[in-house]
């Protein structure tokens, strides 16, 4: 499936930082991050639209943009993302929302005639539930998916498919990239909707803010997780922007795992809470391991730098600095 399309007279997106970049989803952990990494690279000609000002589920307001603004490069880091429960309990909004957004941008890239390069981004929850570990890129549509995120992980599949139909047929280079779990700033610390990492910061945080003796988590603390900070997914992008142009997505991950338990342990010692730390093993698991096989990227030349412990440290500066602060106004 990795066919690379012939020469391109073009030059490297690396070396044409004053061409016009459509950063789709900007606000977002993902999409903020991929801001910074381009301002930082010195490209010159980033543009970006809050949802108020373009809503993109709306064909006809896709178009016009793209007409107007003639980008050269798309990345495309919108998308509606919730938790289990969200998801759950909108499906509709999961799998509608996150269609529309990838199919009228991507068709719109197209249309407008001058996307040189489109990258798509996915999520690892497009594998199947009961995959090979690491997952491998090729276990894609291999099993079943995990019943309570399928409606956005169908979006997500279906995105990779547009990228790859797009490609063959009318030769857009469009790629995608699944990342593993991520964190970082302007991660969700909601109380009902957030991931394990932002939820373990929050409750340290607040247990250690009240004296509390003890935390209590769920579970046994012994599956397996993988996490890559939210910079390192950036610096990735960057990379496949420049490098890639492939048919296959390709999967993103840190390569590394760490235990519940251990995730745990080094959470409370980076927001330094003093009291016990407590496992309701009567309380479920979930999947004993999920790693990313990351060796494709890596075969390119690309490796994540930011250790975990040196990642929690700024997350939590940024959680104190900019959640708590502004819950104290």
């Amino acid at each position: 499936m990795g066919t690379v399309t012939p020469a391109d007279p073009h030059p490297a997106f690396l070396a044409d930082k004053g061409g016009k970049v459509f950063l789709a989803g900007h606000r977002g952990l993902v999409g903020s991050a991929i801001h910074r990494r381009l301002l930082s690279l010195g490209f010159t000609d980033v543009v970006v639209r809050t949802h108020a000002e373009l809503d993109l589920t709306r064909q006809a307001d896709v178009e016009a943009f793209f007409a107007a603004e003639l980008p050269r490069y798309v990345v495309l880091a919108a998308a509606k993302v919730g938790g289990i429960h969200a998801n759950s309990t909108f499906p509709a909004d999961f799998i509608a929302a996150n269609l529309q957004i990838q199919t009228n941008v991507v068709d719109a890239a197209l249309r407008c005639g001058s996307v040189r390069k489109l990258l798509f981004l996915g999520s690892s929850c497009i594998y199947p539930k009961f995959a090979p570990q690491p997952i491998p890129e090729d276990s894609l549509l291999s099993g079943p998916l995990e019943p309570t995120n399928e409606w956005y992980a169908v979006a997500k599949i279906a995105g990779i498919k547009m990228c790859q139909a797009y490609r063959i047929q009318h030769g857009l280079d469009a790629v995608s990239a699944m990342p593993t779990n991520l964190y970082g700033p302007q991660d969700n610390f909601h109380p009902e909707n957030s991931h394990v990492l932002p939820a373990l910061i929050r409750r340290f945080h607040e247990a250690k803010a009240t004296d509390a003796a003890e935390v209590i988590v769920w579970g046994s603390g012994s599956p397996l997780r993988e996490f890559l900070h939210v910079d390192d997914l950036a610096d990735a992008v960057i990379f496949l922007m420049d490098q890639y142009s492939g048919l296959e997505h390709v999967n993103v991950g840190s390569g590394s795992e760490v235990t519940i338990k251990e995730l745990a342990e080094l959470v409370k010692e980076v927001v330094g809470f003093q009291g016990k730390l407590i496992w309701d093993s009567s309380k479920p698991d979930g999947t004993p391991r999920k790693l990313m096989d990351s060796s494709k990227i890596q075969a390119m030349g690309w490796m994540p730098k930011v250790p975990l412990k040196e990642g929690l440290v700024e997350t939590y500066k940024w959680y104190v600095e900019n959640v708590i602060a502004q819950k104290n106004k």
